[in-house]
């Protein structure tokens, strides 16, 4: 019994932060996953520079609305959903994935929720459990399944490591060079049959 998990920004979807640091015009907010491997600090930081700006979630909401998944990242999904059991694990927050997974067709995703005052500011952020990616990759194997995991960061390499088979999709130079044993896809089509072949 398999079970993908995949990673959702930088993979299905554009990244958040850097789609609202260009509508916003805040370059600092430019830093993700890719750059910050700890999660906790990198977080607080954004939160530091959106008190500092006086923005709040529904700027940023107002941006998610605009942002489309991936080219092909949809009919990627609705393939590998008719082959197997597919879990979008991300580090993201519920009140900024819900249209994401609406044009996405509402995959099954497990991610974090904010924490947002009455005016709007986002005052803090309720992580699901530690290393979210990893530990629910060990949780789904507790329960007698074998999982697969694709993902683009740091954050995602523990879930990629952990798996009887795992992916670097659309990744980073540095993650790659860094990681030679992981194979590294940049096409869905490509993903797609190293998944199927893992199967």
């Amino acid at each position: 019994m398999n079970v993908v998990c995949l990673d959702m920004e930088g993979v299905l979807v554009p990244e958040i932060w850097i789609a609202f640091s260009e509508a916003s015009g805040i370059p600092e907010l430019k830093r993700t996953t890719r750059d910050e491997p700890d999660y906790d600090k990198l977080m607080r930081w954004r939160l530091g520079i959106l008190k500092e700006h006086g923005l709040g979630l529904r700027e940023i909401q107002a941006t998610i609305a605009k942002i489309d998944p991936l080219p092909g990242a949809k009919a990627f999904l609705d393939e590998l959903r008719s082959l197997t059991q597919v879990i979008i694990l991300s580090d993201t927050f519920e009140e900024f994935a819900k249209p994401l997974m609406e044009k996405l067709g509402w995959p099954t995703i497990f991610c974090n929720s904010l924490e947002v005052a009455e005016s709007g500011e986002i005052t803090g952020f309720k992580m699901r459990c530690e290393q979210s990616k990893l530990t629910t990759v060990k949780a789904l194997q507790s329960i007698g399944y074998e999982t697969i995991a694709s993902g683009d960061s740091y954050n995602d390499l523990g879930m990629i490591q952990a798996s009887k088979a795992g992916f670097l999709f659309k990744s980073t130079e540095k993650i790659k060079a860094d990681y030679p044993n992981i194979p590294a896809y940049e096409e869905f089509d490509e993903l797609l049959e190293a998944i199927k072949k893992a199967l």
